[in-house]
């Protein structure tokens, strides 16, 4: 019996991914659309592994330094894109910037972007 490491998507994963792909390309296979995914997941799967190690780390004074910098390390390696709000909010701000500065229909798209809920 052979050992399978960790990071190696197991044969059912990999089967999935394969069914997955032919079925939304039926053209053919794109091997490294494929490839991509093992990396990824292989990847997803040492940030955990290191995440989980961190939550180990003791924790001085008793403040959760190793929950924090496991938190602090998934979210450095995994940022998560900016909402469509913060786009849209960011878009204004260049907007704004190259005109010297907010009209009065730039400062209403403002107030209705900042007041959509986050998310």
């Amino acid at each position: 019996m052979t050992q399978q490491h960790p990071i190696t998507p197991p044969p059912e994963l990999a089967l999935q991914w394969i069914n997955e792909y032919l079925n939304e390309h039926p053209e053919g296979v794109d091997v490294e659309v494929l490839v991509v995914s093992a990396a990824q997941w292989g990847a997803d799967q040492e940030l955990e592994a290191c995440c989980e190690e961190m939550k180990s780390i003791p924790s001085p004074l008793g403040i959760p330094f190793g929950e924090m910098a496991s938190n602090a390390l998934r979210a450095a390696r995994r940022p998560k894109p900016p909402s469509l709000k913060e786009q849209a909010l960011a878009a204004l701000n260049e907007i704004e910037d190259s005109y010297g500065g907010p009209s009065t229909q730039e400062i209403l798209i403002r107030r209705a972007l900042e007041a959509l809920p986050d998310g």
